[in-house]
């Protein structure tokens, strides 16, 4: 079990990792494909202390290998559920599950609504997740659709695994197998009965059992319930902790502006008092045991 999990790669999610490698924590940082980072894609950056006129994606460059040399487990994946389960959260990632005493969500911004049809038919043919569901539809029809840098390559996983699938984003993908179909178009919804049935893309409907939605980032209460959110962005105070005991966020997924700056700070805030979390919760049991001696 890991002191404390950090959700999200970007400025935020890497200033609280290495915050709390820094009081001596073990850290584990879940991230997703790093070119969906906005900063990534950021041609210049001018206004972050220190560092005029540089690209984001060297920024974030120079965070990541910070972080990994303070000693953060850096791990490449999408954290689709958190459960806390007395004092301790279990985050599923992907098909696998970790533990750790205290979260930190940097998860930046869920940017787009979910889909007519998504949420209705969640768990009757809609899944986040390949490697998790793929098997489940082993030579049946299958939808990918695409809103992550990775999208492709978990596309390509699905037909090795031999599902029928059918490629659909708003641009070409880059790396897709050959053999699978690739339908450009913006509107999607899905479709169907008591199942999933079809999705339908523009003006053209896919037939199909399976749908796999796979975006850079799912929303705060899409990932665990009872979070407090405000306009859409996760309510904390001053020093990062949400309304779920245990559990801070920090970043663009707490509000404007959405700066580097102000991503670094408060997520150095963040990792700061995750750890002095688990270390009251680490107090209270040792006091715990030696009472029951």
């Amino acid at each position: 079990m890991y002191d404390i999990a950090v959700v999200g790669g970007g400025p935020a999610g890497l200033s609280a990792a290495v915050q709390a490698r820094a009081r001596n924590k073990s850290v584990l940082l879940v991230s997703g494909d790093v070119r969906d980072n906005p900063l990534y894609r950021t041609e210049r950056v001018d206004n972050y202390l220190g560092f005029y006129n540089r690209s984001g994606r060297e920024l974030l460059e120079a965070f990541r290998s910070h972080a990994d040399a303070m000693g953060v487990q850096l791990r490449e994946g999408r954290v689709l559920n958190i459960l806390p389960v007395g004092d301790t959260f279990y985050l599923s990632i992907g098909s696998e599950v970790e533990q750790a005493r205290a979260v930190v969500l940097a998860t930046g911004v869920a940017r787009g609504r979910k889909f007519p049809g998504e949420a209705e038919y969640l768990g009757r043919g809609v899944s986040y997740c390949a490697t998790c569901d793929g098997m489940l539809y082993r030579n049946r029809e299958v939808v990918v659709v695409g809103r992550a840098a990775d999208a492709p390559h978990e596309a390509n996983y699905l037909r090795e695994l031999g599902c029928k699938v059918t490629y659909v984003s708003a641009q070409p993908p880059e790396g897709l197998r050959p053999d699978i179909p690739f339908v450009k178009g913006n509107r999607v919804e899905i479709q169907g009965g008591r199942n999933v049935e079809a999705v339908r893309v523009d003006r053209a409907t896919i037939p199909c059992e399976g749908v796999f939605i796979l975006r850079s980032s799912m929303a705060p209460d899409d990932l665990m319930t009872g979070l407090e959110l405000e306009n859409g962005y996760i309510r904390t105070g001053r020093d990062g902790a949400t309304a779920i005991p245990g559990v801070f966020a920090a970043g663009d997924c707490t509000g404007v502006p959405l700066q580097v700056s102000k991503a670094v700070g408060e997520g150095q805030v963040a990792g700061h008092r995750a750890a002095e979390y688990c270390d009251a919760q680490q107090r209270e049991e040792k006091t715990e045991d030696k009472e029951r001696m």
